[in-house]
């Protein structure tokens, strides 16, 4: 419903919002926005406090890494068109973080939710 109690449907409303880059924003439980669309680069510390609990270490495979040590990483790079979601983000060591824009080396993502690195040849 508009101030004007006029009336619109749900799915003209999330045109709107999107339009005006308002969506999606999903709220953690102390309302600190959790997804945050395209409208910002970086993982704000409610976003990395999330990731931690669910990614508790660096997420390549064989790492071990604490999260509270590790890189936010966006999975689809922002540049290309990636959102700053937890749904798109992944807990990397300095190390990892570093080797997986390597091109160098390619990246494979595993079902269990890690990434293993290949040396290209």
């Amino acid at each position: 419903m508009l101030d004007d109690g006029g009336v619109i449907s749900a799915a003209t409303a999330r045109r709107l919002a999107c339009e005006a880059g308002l969506i999606p924003a999903v709220l953690g439980t102390r309302s600190e926005l959790l997804d945050l669309g395209r409208k910002t680069r970086l993982f704000s510390g409610a976003q990395r406090r999330g990731l931690n609990l669910t990614q508790p270490t660096c997420t390549a495979e064989g790492c071990d890494w604490p999260a509270h040590l590790c890189h936010a990483h966006h999975d689809q790079p922002w540049s290309s068109g990636g959102t700053t979601d937890l749904a798109n983000a992944r807990n990397l060591c300095p190390r990892h973080h570093a080797r997986i824009h390597d091109p160098a080396f390619e990246t494979s993502h595993l079902p269990d939710g890690k990434v293993a690195f290949h040396r290209r040849t």
